[in-house]
């Protein structure tokens, strides 16, 4: 009797949540029904504008948007059977299908399984919100419930097969069939439609004109799927899979695809704007007007694409920004769009090597050093305490064995210098002035630091170089200058902040020694780093490379432009040293590129500078012999008898 009360009491607890549970649902799409009708076609138009003005995106366009009556059968059955199988019967959410999944990621201990219904894609393609939050999902779940409510599932679908990614910039499945075959959907065939149905899941893996084999596989699961559901044969799957298709693959000639990347990197910064999620909703329809120079965004995917012929696997990352207003005007973040959508921009953090070198050599200025401050080049062990010892290595081990300056360490990226100087300022100092020149990831202070040996994003580290090539002034990059409604009404507007945060003598002073990495009158033990595409310039330009065994960089700015290339594998496998010729060059034709009908700029000398010719290696004051124009805050300019360091130092 104990256990039968025990037992009748579990029974009724489990009776009053299912009509609790019951209760709730229907109170939710009772509140669903008496809110306003989402406006699913207008919230579909999202327009991408560049710097003039012209669009060069839509998410949709009425004249490529397919009715349900016009699109293949194939490609609904297909959808249906692999996307969301219960789509014609449930109410937005599969709550077997997310018991499934809970319980088989519950199982594995990770989450391999997702339970998103057709309805909940739909909703996050139109709002374009891909962040975890729980109020952005307890958001998506009340939209959900909404779109069920207001809207057949003919009229979901049809929004849903119009505004997905099918690969190669292709969004809806009209597009991707004149894209991928050369006609209407409605005339797709079941091979055609199974093809285009599993690119969705990851349309860079699944694109079948750049990875067939994978493609193929993947056209397999839809094609089993349909199977399964019953909407095709046995005999019908088999000739579907083994037959041969052509791809026509043909966009417009003048288009640019790596565009791409810079509408995906808007996308990501949206993501940032705390305001546009609710407004979006409450307005419908978004036009996004970006700082997208399409001229100078072509000519960096074309010198790309000429540089990195033939390059297997070796991946790319570039951008050009506006140094006096921050405005992203370019940007490319991988080889070819269509094999990898992956922004290496924004998404990727790599290792910066010595392009980290200038924001510590301006600490250095900052802080008593000149031109011609001293160490000696040589093979050095550094004590770190503790018994723990550093031996960093100049590349090719090669030392000058002397005591060299500061602007020969630029010149020559001396290792043994920019670790002498790091640890003479303080593992902090460095750490702190790239927060304060406005890198947002949070540096560690170590030894190494100095190497470039921390991993940041190119878009993050563009904002400390944005603020050297902008005399000190820090404005944070950015894409997105304007945010409207279909009506016109401002949603979002980029507010310019400016805020002088470095000292305007030391800039330009550290500006000057960068302009010597590709200068002739530094070749002695070693040469420049960036003397072999001095040729390729015809301005004047503060450019550092940086390389470690498996990233290189190159950064280089004027007044007018600041342009960052990053080269190296995904998979993080090693470099060859002539690689690195292509990251220099695709530096110097790119700025060189966009600046060409642009006058020659360089910054005005500040007050309290003056210039002496020195002997660029030993720093020292030089009336005959080798000798070199570098500047000095006065009161500090050299004497016979400069300044060294080394006594701090010993092996």
């Amino acid at each position: 009797m104990k256990y039968f009360r025990k037992f009748l009491f579990v029974v009724k607890v489990f009776v009053f949540l299912f009509f609790v549970f019951i209760l709730g649902n229907v109170a939710l799409y009772l509140y669903a029904y008496i809110t306003p009708k989402i406006d699913i076609n207008s919230n579909n138009s999202i327009v991408f504008y560049d710097n003039e003005g012209k669009s060069f995106f839509e998410s949709s366009s009425e004249n490529k948007w397919a009715s349900i009556s016009d699109i293949s059968k194939y490609v609904i059955d297909a959808t249906v059977a692999t996307e969301d199988k219960n789509f014609y019967i449930h109410k937005g959410f599969d709550f077997l299908r997310i018991a499934k999944a809970f319980y088989i990621n519950f199982k594995n201990g990770n989450i391999s399984q997702g339970a998103s219904t057709i309805s909940q894609q739909y909703i996050k393609n139109l709002y374009l919100t891909f962040d975890k939050t729980w109020d952005r999902k307890i958001e998506e779940a009340f939209l959900t419930l909404e779109l069920e409510t207001h809207y057949t599932k003919d009229e979901i679908l049809e929004g849903y097969l119009n505004s997905i990614n099918y690969g190669s910039g292709q969004y809806g499945i009209e597009n991707a069939s004149k894209y991928y075959f050369n006609k209407s959907t409605l005339d797709l065939s079941l091979a055609e439609a199974s093809i285009l149905v599993g690119i969705p899941k990851n349309p860079s893996l699944y694109n079948p004109i750049y990875n067939l084999e994978k493609a193929k596989k993947r056209q397999k699961i839809v094609l089993d799927s349909m199977l399964e559901e019953g909407y095709i044969t046995e005999e019908e799957r088999d000739i579907a899979y083994n037959t041969e298709l052509v791809f026509y693959g043909h966009d417009d000639p003048e288009s640019v695809l790596s565009i791409n990347y810079y509408k995906d990197a808007v996308l990501q910064e949206l993501q940032t704007i705390s305001s546009i999620p609710d407004s979006l909703i409450e307005s419908g329809g978004l036009h996004i007007y970006t700082n997208l120079d399409i001229d100078a965004q072509k000519k960096m995917e074309n010198i790309i694409s000429e540089e990195m012929a033939g390059q297997n696997d070796y991946q790319v990352a570039s951008i050009a920004v506006e140094p006096s207003t921050g405005k992203v005007i370019a940007l490319v973040g991988g080889v070819d769009y269509n094999t990898s959508e992956f922004n290496r921009v924004t998404q990727a953090e790599r290792q910066v090597g010595s392009t980290v070198k200038p924001i510590l050599y301006y600490a250095a200025l900052e802080n008593g050093f000149t031109a011609s401050s001293t160490f000696t080049s040589e093979a050095t062990t550094f004590n770190m305490g503790n018994g723990k010892t550093y031996s960093p290595k100049n590349y090719g081990e090669k030392y000058g064995n002397r005591d060299i300056s500061l602007a020969t360490a630029i010149a020559y990226s001396d290792n043994i210098y920019a670790v002498k100087t790091h640890l003479f300022l303080g593992e902090n100092v460095l750490v702190e002035t790239a927060k304060r020149m406005g890198i947002e990831k949070k540096l560690q202070a170590n030894a190494s630091l100095a190497l470039g040996t921390e991993e940041i994003s190119m878009l993050d580290y563009s904002n400390a170089y944005a603020t050297l090539a902008n005399y000190g002034v820090k404005n944070d990059v950015y894409l997105i200058s304007k945010i409207t409604d279909n009506d016109g009404n401002i949603l979002y507007e980029h507010e310019y902040k400016e805020e002088t945060v470095l000292n305007k003598r030391d800039v330009f002073i550290l500006n000057e020694l960068l302009s010597n990495t590709y200068n002739y009158d530094f070749v002695d033990y070693s040469s420049p780093t960036m003397l072999t595409i001095s040729n390729l310039l015809t301005k004047k330009y503060a450019v550092k490379s940086g390389s470690t065994n498996t990233d290189y960089w190159a950064v280089g700015y004027n007044p007018d432009m600041l342009v960052m290339v990053w080269n190296g594998y995904d998979d993080n496998r090693d470099t060859s040293s002539g690689q690195s010729k292509i990251t220099k060059r695709i530096w110097a034709r790119t700025i060189e590129s966009i600046l060409e009908n642009s006058d020659s700029s360089w910054y005005d000398i500040p007050s309290g500078v003056t210039a002496y010719l020195v002997n660029p290696v030993s720093g020292q004051l030089s009336e005959s012999g080798k000798k070199t124009l570098l500047f000095y805050i006065k009161g500090t300019e050299p004497s016979i008898n400069s300044n060294a360091f080394n006594k701090l130092f010993l092996n």
